[in-house]
């Protein structure tokens, strides 16, 4: 079973990321669970969501509390919340940013991806120049981090499920899924152990 946690603020499409991306492994074939945890429900304040996937039936019902890898929607966040808590060494952290983040030796036990998700969304123009929507684009940049789902199942369940802009948010996925840096391992004891 994988097992991810994402990491997010209210109203980026965190939860709506979840699902979108569990009926695309649906399609795929996977069996899949999507459910978020709230805290405040206001736009900005932290959200998490869950996603699983398996390719056998999944009978846990519990919130992921050491989840393979992890999605941070937000950058910021880094700064406030642990978003290691729990997740397996060698796990990925993928995270929504410009750069490689200067701190990046606190995820020495597990392998990085960044993309630019924000300017992604804002050229497509999804959300507004003060709030733009990553999901699509955070879909799309998981895909290629995880080597799946297709990215025609993404674009499926887009097209099935954003009825605002579908065009611009598959292009977002697409647009994430060719410009994401797959920095990989950071530590120096698991780049010894990976060569």
């Amino acid at each position: 079973m994988l097992e991810i946690r994402f990491h997010g603020r209210g109203g980026q499409g965190t939860v709506v990321a979840t699902i979108l991306l569990a009926k695309a492994f649906f399609r795929a074939g996977y069996y899949v669970q999507s459910f978020p945890l709230f805290g405040v429900e206001r736009r900005g304040a932290p959200v998490e969501a869950y996603l699983r996937l398996d390719e056998d039936h999944i009978w846990v019902r519990t919130n992921v509390y050491q989840p393979d890898h992890v999605v941070v929607m937000d950058k910021t966040l880094l700064q406030g919340i642990d978003v290691t808590m729990g997740l397996k060494p060698g796990g990925w952290i993928l995270i929504n940013t410009s750069s490689i983040p200067p701190n990046s030796e606190q995820f020495s036990r597990y392998r990085l991806a960044v993309v630019d998700a924000t300017r992604i969304a804002l050229r497509h123009r999804l959300g507004t120049r003060t709030h733009p929507i990553v999901n699509t684009a955070m879909m799309g940049a998981l895909a290629r981090m995880l080597e799946m789902p297709p990215l025609e199942a993404i674009s499926k369940a887009v097209e099935e499920e954003i009825p605002v802009r579908p065009e611009q948010n598959i292009q977002a996925a697409k647009d994430a899924y060719d410009e994401v840096q797959l920095v990989g391992l950071t530590g120096p004891e698991l780049q010894s152990s990976a060569g």
